[in-house]
């Protein structure tokens, strides 16, 4: 049988072959080859699974991926983890307050995305909670991610009228969602899908941080068509590695320009006659994001500095 692994939880695969949900294994064969990630397997991926005479579901063979997201541990092992696979679209729940997302994060996933080849989305959650000030504040962060291309959308998730505005953006396609624990991506899905009940958890008042209430990656059908890969909270979101000349590929708007640098090497950091410098200084780039590329090339992530 053919199905889509939708849910892992590191040992065992839930997979949907034709609206039936078997409990497989992994073939050790499988299990062993290969392996550059801490999971074989991920959700999304489509596979074969068999069943023995006993019973017992095993996946058998991993078809080609469309493409997949991955995730580099932060920690000393370096190893990488497959968030999801054969997405249409990533979807990046950011939030200003309770918990605050830096630029440095959102840019660290649009970067990753595009490395990926997966079109990626911005949604600003919790505007109920935003005063003037921070609405503003708010509007310019939108201004900076649509100027790079990227759509941006504001919601609160507790307004069912603002979520079901939102549902033509997930309809027919397999997105990804994903955020820091807190910024209320159970919540909003909860209410893009009624009868879910995904389990939503509360803000810790000493940091201001979410505390996990999504364990592993899952995926779940949307009633008026394609799914949503719900994820855990990540903390801290580590790139993959990546050389410094292939950083800049990854920013659209430096992308579109890096040919006409006088230098085929450029890194856009202080060469002469730099495309990329020079839409900086003329307003044409962002300088939030321009620093931005500076951090990921330097490895030090850049938080709301220009904000204070």
């Amino acid at each position: 049988m053919d199905g889509t692994v939708i849910k892992s939880t590191g040992s065992r695969y839930l997979v949907n072959c034709d609206g039936q949900i078997y409990e497989c294994l992994l073939k050790g064969k499988i299990r062993l080859e290969g392996r550059k990630t801490t999971n074989p397997v991920a959700v999304g991926d489509r596979v074969k699974v068999v069943r023995d005479e006993n019973g017992e579901c095993s996946i058998q063979t991993i078809y080609p991926r469309k493409n997949y997201i991955i995730r580099k541990s932060i920690n000393l092992s370096k190893q990488a983890q497959i968030i999801a696979s054969n997405l249409d679209q990533a979807v990046l729940i950011a939030t200003l307050v309770s918990p605050r997302t830096s630029l440095g994060f959102i840019d660290r996933f649009l970067v990753t995305a595009e490395a990926y080849s997966i079109p990626a989305k911005l949604l600003f959650n919790k505007c109920d909670m935003l005063n003037k000030d921070l609405l503003d504040l708010q509007d310019e962060i939108i201004a900076i991610y649509e100027k790079a291309g990227y759509p941006c959308y504001k919601v609160s998730s507790y307004s069912k009228q603002e979520v079901d505005a939102l549902s033509a953006l997930f309809k027919d396609k397999t997105t990804l969602i994903t955020g820091h624990s807190g910024v209320g991506k159970s919540t909003f899905i909860n209410a893009l899908q009624p009868g879910l009940d995904l389990k939503t958890g509360e803000i810790s008042s000493a940091h201001a941080k979410g505390m996990h209430t999504t364990t592993f990656a899952e995926l779940h059908p949307l009633d008026f068509g394609g799914n949503i890969i719900d994820t855990p909270g990540i903390k801290e979101l580590g790139l993959v590695e990546m050389k410094k000349e292939e950083v800049g590929h990854y920013f659209p708007e430096i992308r579109e320009r890096m040919n006409d640098c006088k230098f085929n090497n450029c890194i856009h950091v202080n060469e002469p006659k730099c495309a990329v410098i020079a839409a900086v200084e003329a307003g044409e780039i962002s300088e939030e994001r321009y620093q931005s590329y500076l951090g990921i090339l330097s490895g030090e992530e850049m938080d709301w500095k220009e904000w204070d």
